[in-house]
């Protein structure tokens, strides 16, 4: 009986249901195919309702189911190794469009966690407001909003949604955007969202932590396009390895992306500059990201390689900061299994992946080395998790391997897998055994 109503169940979700495309931010997604379909079905209906004239209503929501495991988590053998937890992350939204310049989106969501020990604020928030936010067009080139967000801009090296882990990254917000045919600015002032295990309890508008900033993208033509940002974040009581103190932190970058032929690219730059207490703050960070398609065993397949080299302290007892700070980051920077942040690294990260039908496969491999030996190793969230305890530079080497499976638009299905052996600098920080990582992900989007 229980197969039979799982199979039923998959059956009902990989029947196409065509009129829209999912986007990461439902508030982008894409119905307008809704309006050439004469006769919807029910969840067609309930894409695009018409309230009244020039006014429709939609709903959506998804369900996203993760098990996960770390053997040696924190490279060694103490405690459990029996370590299996489930994340459950739901949203649910409505999306409300009247005319042509007005719109209300609002989401919900609830993350939990189950038989997890040591929980942390991405892994759990019962339940919350996502999203709430206006928009108005004010021309043909302008618009406004204000409210809450989840909030990516450029490749979300420095400012993303989150999305690896269980609990998003919410921004409360005001923008002014400008967009013509080569040219969308947008500037802002936000307050970032500290989460809360509880139901409807996360803090917000605390202005001891503030980011404002300017971000354009320019495209020069269909296939290559420059983004320079400016970003201003404030933060009270930060920690480095030369100690805890109010930071005022300047970013302005570059990122040129595009294609040439069967070559991708996403080069960045950034440079940071500011106060650290009584210090002065100066950072920065290159990268470079080139993938190109071509054909192996008989098969298209995307080779390519990501390296990139962030400042770490120079001298923890000068008047200078040197750690670069990503402010806030993709949560699996490096993989699902983000073991390391990024600041004070080099890395070489080679890697491969190609399609099988409705299959996706992909290899990595990845070398760490501290950039800077006065300095040490931080986490994801750009805490000090690997103090400088010694003087060697190279950190681990990581591998990596995720398999994919998506029938239709609706359902997908991935595993994720990662090994890190511990390098010299692990190993003399009494951190020696082999982490192991393992995380399987389902969703479901309607």
């Amino acid at each position: 009986m229980k197969f039979k109503i799982c199979l039923l169940i998959f059956i009902a979700f990989h029947v196409s249901v065509y009129g829209q495309e999912f986007s990461i931010l439902r508030q982008n997604d894409d119905l307008t195919k809704l309006d050439s379909i004469e006769n919807k079905n029910r969840y067609q209906n309930l894409k695009a309702i018409n309230l009244f004239q020039n006014t429709t209503l939609s709903f959506g929501g998804s369900w996203r189911f993760q098990a996960e495991s770390f053997i040696n988590g924190e490279f060694g053998r103490s405690g459990s190794q029996d370590n299996i937890w489930y994340l459950n992350r739901f949203l649910a939204h409505a999306h409300l469009k009247v005319g042509v310049n007005l719109e209300l989106f609002t989401e919900l969501g609830s993350s939990l966690v189950t038989n997890k020990e040591d929980i942390s604020p991405v892994d759990k928030s019962e339940l919350y407001v996502n999203q709430l936010f206006a928009k108005y067009k004010l021309t043909s080139n302008w618009d406004i909003a204000v409210g809450r967000q989840n909030m990516r801009l450029g490749s979300g090296r420095l400012i993303d949604i989150r999305e690896g882990p269980n609990v998003r990254r919410l921004f409360d917000f005001a923008e002014v955007n400008f967009q013509n045919d080569k040219v969308s600015v947008k500037t802002f002032f936000s307050v970032p969202v500290i989460p809360s295990f509880e139901a409807f309890n996360n803090t917000y508008l605390d202005f001891d932590e503030t980011l404002s900033g300017i971000y354009a993208t320019t495209d020069f033509s269909r296939v290559s396009s420059l983004d320079t940002y400016i970003f201003y974040q404030k933060q009270n009581g930060t920690i480095y390895t030369s100690g805890q103190e109010n930071e005022r932190r300047a970013s302005a970058g570059l990122r040129h992306f595009g294609k040439f032929k069967k070559l991708t690219y996403d080069n960045e730059l950034v440079y940071q500059f500011g106060t650290f207490g009584n210090q002065t703050i100066s950072a920065w960070t290159i990268s470079f990201n080139l993938q190109r398609e071509t054909n192996l065993f008989g098969r298209s397949v995307n080779l390519g390689v990501k390296t990139e080299a962030i400042s770490g302290d120079k001298n923890t007892s000068d008047k200078k900061l040197n750690t670069f700070d990503a402010l806030y980051p993709r949560g699996a920077y490096f993989g699902r299994v983000a073991r390391f942040g990024p600041s004070n690294l080099i890395d070489v990260h080679p890697y491969i992946n190609t399609m099988f039908n409705k299959w996706e496969v992909a290899f990595d491999y990845a070398a760490f080395w501290r950039y800077s030996l006065q300095d040490g190793v931080y986490g994801a969230a750009m805490t000090l998790d690997y103090p400088n305890v010694n003087n060697k530079r190279f950190i681990a080497h990581q591998m990596g391997t995720i398999i994919g499976y998506q029938p239709n638009k609706f359902v997908s299905l991935e595993l994720e897998s990662n090994v890190i052996l511990p390098g010299s600098f692990l190993k003399k920080s009494d951190k020696r055994n082999t982490l192991y990582h393992f995380v399987l992900t389902s969703e479901i989007k309607f």
